[in-house]
């Protein structure tokens, strides 16, 4: 994995400005320590930061190829997992390769197919690619999201980067806020409306989409979308058509030349990963390392709820010993976890899930130490309803996002100049537009009319804020972590499976659990659905709550200007418990709202973030 940025005018010089580029590179030193490379032209400025994971001398990059005396430049970040079968496919065709990297596969691909290249890729990517021949940069994002592209458009020039940092280096680019930007921070935080940022001039590359930059200007398209399908398969074909497609995803993403590992957390998802990836492991006489999370005293104060029923670490002890892993337990310290809120929010450049965020970059961190690529069980819940609103009937028929349900509870908390921003407003309308996109078949019946409505905004929404999470929290620990439930072939499948086969036997992840019998012991498999693990200890609440109020405290704190501060002030008083209502998803309740808060503060003051 890497980092990509630059700057690209195709209606004046811009070589001259390579300090600019040096600056914004600079910034994606974590995402690539090994090394970096620049393209410097009259129009074109790439810059790449390198992570090496396949191929380290032959896929330096910025890579450039000629061919018919026209040049092509690439800057790339990510992993193709079809790599050698589109190879097979170009050396057919005559071409010839320098290396084995999957970079020069995607590059020789372009020249080959051009735009119709890159549904050909089966994998995770950011790309630009300079074409002389066309006078033209293509940018394009994968299917899913998993690997971020920002970019803005100003005064003729398009500037891009892998992360929001990159680009606040051009100064064309400057981190304003307007009301619209306010309004979606607390109608749909810490989610993000896809295409967009909170920053007013800087957007995001959809997932599934490319642009276009020539000297017209910008133009955007979309190359893969979902699609309703009749499914026509029987139960007992759709066991089987899973588990094919999952342990294909998951082989074809074991490949690199570094050590690599696999997060265990006891549950099914990660369990899949990790007992497909140790037995692949063992034909070659190898033993998969694996890690689970936990923090200090946790079994001491974990609490059963309808969202964690139960604790992780028993499980994972389990599941390590069935596959005969090198299992490894990261634990963490709150005081870190809440000093690491800082290293998780610059890793997003934007707030994101408190803790929650925190908990995962110190985790990386640690797994960093000795790896260089993990496997990680992201996007299962999603396809597989796994979810709560995937089963509870309130929840299935809320008229908004499922795991948001209580936006106008936010209103309280704002100052009085901003109660009267439209956030419910705001957040109905993200929602209503995101439905308008889902594809139906004819004759559906109103339940698999919504639950297909339900999978497409879980797709959209929330599976792509926990892959920026993955991504950010990995990143910038120089750590890949490879997500191979978010293969979109597994996605389109999963997609028009009826819910009555999803949920099989009523339960959730149902048709999923089935697939793995055989796989993976039966008291994993049936194991009831526990998220991502969070600290029950009241000592992280102490420590948050003592931190915000040194925040309301000091006259200075720019949050001081978009809160009602006596509110706050009750609800730290209270341990966040005087806000009944989680914030957002399973995991964002009373503590981590206050971090979520502390966050914010931190973001408008580290970035000089200027609210318009």
């Amino acid at each position: 994995m890497c980092g990509i940025t630059g700057f690209i005018n195709f209606k004046k010089n811009i070589k001259e400005e390579n300090n600019i580029l040096k600056d914004m590179t600079d910034t994606l030193i974590n995402r690539g320590p090994n090394s970096e490379g620049m393209y410097v032209s009259n129009n074109i400025m790439f810059g790449h930061r390198r992570l090496i994971v396949v191929d380290p001398e032959g896929g330096s990059q910025p890579m450039k190829r000629s061919v018919n005396g026209k040049e092509y430049v690439l800057v790339y970040n990510g992993e193709l997992y079809n790599t050698e079968d589109i190879r097979k496919e170009l050396l057919n065709d005559g071409y010839k390769f320098q290396g084995y990297s999957d970079t020069e596969v995607l590059l020789l691909s372009y020249i080959r197919w051009g735009i119709d290249a890159i549904s050909k890729f089966n994998g995770i990517f950011a790309f630009a690619i300079y074409d002389e021949d066309k006078k033209r940069v293509v940018l394009a994002r994968d299917a899913m999201g998993v690997k971020p592209l920002f970019f803005s458009y100003k005064n003729d020039t398009f500037i891009f980067g892998s992360e929001i940092k990159a680009l606040l280096k051009h100064p064309y680019v400057e981190p304003i806020v307007d009301k619209d930007g306010l309004t979606e921070l607390f109608a749909l935080g810490p989610a993000i409306i896809p295409g967009k940022t909170l920053y007013k001039d800087i957007e995001e590359v959809k997932p599934a989409q490319y642009i276009i930059v020539d000297e017209n200007g910008i133009k955007k398209d979309i190359y893969w979308k979902l699609k309703a399908e009749d499914f026509r398969e029987s139960e007992e074909e759709a066991v089987e058509h899973v588990r094919e497609l999952l342990t294909d995803s998951i082989k074809r993403q074991l490949v690199g030349d570094v050590p690599l590992c696999t997060f265990l957390s006891g549950g099914l998802d990660s369990s899949a990963i990790s007992a497909i990836a140790a037995q692949e492991y063992k034909k070659k006489n190898k033993v998969l390392t694996t890690y689970s999370i936990d923090y200090e005293d946790n079994e001491r104060y974990f609490k059963s709820s309808l969202f964690q029923p139960t604790s992780d670490k028993y499980y994972a002890e389990v599941m390590a010993k069935y596959i005969g892993s090198n299992h490894r337990n990261v634990v963490l310290n709150h005081k870190e976890l809440v000093t690491a809120l800082d290293d998780a929010l610059i890793g997003r450049d934007l707030p994101g899930m408190a803790d929650v965020d925190s908990s995962l970059y110190l985790f990386c961190k640690e797994v960093k130490k000795d790896f260089v690529v993990a496997l990680s069980g992201e996007c299962a819940d999603e396809l597989f309803a796994g979810y709560p609103w995937f089963t509870n009937e309130d929840m299935i028929n809320a008229k908004t996002f499922p795991w948001s349900r209580f936006v106008s509870d936010r209103r309280e908390i704002l100052s009085p100049e901003l109660k009267n921003l439209k956030i419910e407003e705001v957040a109905n309308s993200a929602y209503v537009d995101t439905l308008k996109e889902v594809p139906h078949l004819e004759g559906e019946n109103p339940l698999e009319y919504r639950m297909r409505e339900l999978f497409y905004l879980n797709l959209r929404w929330f599976m792509v804020n926990l892959l920026n999470r993955k991504d950010r929290m990995s990143m910038a620990n120089s750590l890949e972590v490879r997500v191979p439930f978010a293969d979109y072939k597994i996605v389109e499948y999963a997609f028009n499976i009826p819910s009555n086969i999803k949920l099989l036997n009523g339960r959730e992840k149902g048709l999923l659990r089935k697939s793995l019998e055989g796989i993976l012991p039966q008291d994993i498999i049936y194991r009831k659905k526990s998220p991502y693990p969070k600290t029950h200890n009241p000592i992280y609440t102490d420590y948050v709550c003592n931190i915000m109020n040194e925040i309301l405290e000091n006259k200075t704190s720019p949050i001081l200007d978009i809160i009602d501060k006596n509110k706050i002030k009750e609800i730290v008083d209270t341990k966040g418990t005087s806000y009944k209502t989680p914030w957002f998803g399973q995991l964002m309740t009373g503590p981590q709202m206050i971090a979520y808060l502390i966050q914010i503060n931190n973001w408008l003051r580290y970035y000089k973030v200027k609210i318009i």
